[in-house]
């Protein structure tokens, strides 16, 4: 059986509130481990919301250091350390946001009850900051006014699948073992016992999911999530508005829908969208103009890549 890898969005708005709208900030639960991508406002309150513990978040990965993606990281580390949280936390950023955090702990007077670990990110380079049994992420270098990455979940190949009703009474626990890792068994005289392909069925596909926060388009982004099943990008503008987009660094709907197509991923998936816009169905119907297969994130929004073709 294949492992759980969903993808929850608890907030999904511009840097301006909009009601019903939360700063960026997504929950992705692959296996037992559970992971953070950026942290607007609010964050644990949506955790409470949508029913996802914070004791289950291992790993924290914030894009870039506007406010709209990490100002409600500090009010979640004290409810961890309220709560009495003793694992490990690690946080990847751009430089800076350890001394943010560390500065306001000091004045607080306050040490945390867990230790927490700062990984800073590279700007301009894709490198694979965090590589699990389950899974690894790699950054995504964007095109933003300060340094920004996304961040490329994807998961490893898992084992092969046994066929139970081929499985004989008397074979040894190594055995199945050996043929789950994708290797025939034989005897000891080079006889073959055990055959891979009438006894497994290959492993379940391997899904992959790609975050791309704040930036202008990049067309080299594409050629680093090609393939990908389903693709998170900003589309905080419509075309009629591509010259301020151009100006702060940020896309429209039918560019953000243009990385996708270049990409070959299997969906879209658009948010950040600018509080000016009343009508979010009008940045939707640009961006499927180009894309057919795209949504536009909403809070409490469950995505399962298992089943996302379905």
């Amino acid at each position: 059986m294949s492992i759980p890898f969903t993808v929850t969005i608890l907030g999904s708005g511009g840097a301006l509130p909009v009601q019903g709208k939360n700063p960026s900030s997504q929950y992705i639960q692959i296996g037992n481990t559970g992971v953070l991508i950026d942290a607007g406002e609010g964050v644990q309150t949506q955790l409470l919301k949508f029913g996802i513990s914070h004791h289950k978040i291992s790993y924290v990965f914030i894009s870039h250091l506007h406010g709209d993606h990490y100002l409600g990281l500090m009010g979640l580390l004290f409810s961890m350390h309220l709560s009495g949280r003793k694992q490990d936390l690690h946080i990847w950023s751009h430089t800076g946001l350890d001394e943010i955090i560390l500065i306001q702990l000091k004045h607080a007077g306050s040490v945390l009850s867990y230790p927490v670990h700062f990984h800073h990110l590279v700007r301009d380079q894709s490198e694979t900051i965090l590589d699990t049994e389950n899974f690894s992420v790699t950054t995504l270098p964007l095109k933003h006014r300060i340094p920004c990455s996304g961040f490329l979940v994807k998961e490893k190949t898992g084992p092969y699948r046994i066929k139970k009703e081929s499985i004989p009474a008397e074979m040894k626990l190594q055995h199945l073992v050996q043929l789950k890792s994708g290797t025939s068994v034989f005897k000891e005289n080079g006889e073959i016992l055990y055959e891979l392909e009438n006894h497994t069925l290959p492993p379940h596909p391997v899904k992959s999911y790609a975050y791309c926060s704040d930036t202008a388009p990049d067309e080299n982004i594409a050629g680093l999530i090609r393939g990908t099943d389903l693709i998170y990008h900003e589309a905080t503008f419509m075309s009629s508005d591509e010259k301020r987009a151009a100006e702060t660094f940020h896309s429209t709907a039918a560019q953000a829908a243009g990385i996708a197509l270049k990409a070959n991923a299997g969906r879209l998936m658009i948010g950040h969208i600018s509080a000016r816009y009343k009508e979010q169905s009008l940045l939707l119907e640009e961006a499927k103009a180009v894309f057919p297969e795209t949504f536009v994130a909403s809070e409490g929004m469950v995505l399962d890549l298992r089943r996302l073709s379905d």
